[in-house]
């Protein structure tokens, strides 16, 4: 049972690292798929004042779609949410 617990966490941190790295190579503009300046955001939700932004990620050439959970900081304590 503890092997299967460790190789569960192993995974998931895996899993956390791949899509860091995906989100990096977005952040850079690349499709982190085809490598090509063709990834756009396709859509953008988010919570209100608390919790992550929902970020929505596709490339027009090869298809590669993907959504990213980010934290952001919005001007909340100033008025900045109505």
């Amino acid at each position: 049972m503890l092997l299967i617990l460790l190789g569960s966490v192993f995974v998931y941190v895996y899993y956390l690292k791949e899509k860091k790295e995906q989100l990096d190579t977005i952040k850079r503009g690349f499709c982190p798929k085809c490598q090509q300046k063709s990834i756009e955001l396709s859509d953008q939700r988010s919570g209100g004042c608390s919790g992550p932004k929902l970020l929505s990620f596709q490339c027009v050439e090869c298809g590669y779609t993907n959504s990213f959970a980010v934290e952001h900081s919005d001007n909340c304590g100033t008025g900045g949410c109505r």
